[in-house]
């Protein structure tokens, strides 16, 4: 299911993630692996605060739908 899915506080692990190449490194370079443990911080209008690999970063809806936990 797509990181959007996630509630709030909730520890999940990335299985895939999708997108074109451009998207892909982009998200890998922020930390979005596979195997890695992401959480929910908060919820605003659509985007996300997450912490994934102690780091807090703030993804729109769009990019979130290319994460699969």
């Amino acid at each position: 299911m797509p990181l959007t899915l996630a509630g709030e506080g909730e520890k999940s692990v990335i299985k895939r993630v999708g997108g074109k190449e451009e998207a892909r490194r982009f998200l890998e370079n922020l930390g979005f692996v596979t195997g890695a443990e992401v959480t929910v911080v908060s919820r605003t209008g659509g985007n996300m605060i997450v912490n994934v690999k102690d780091a807090r970063v703030a993804i729109g809806k769009d990019m979130a739908c290319k994460i699969m936990i």
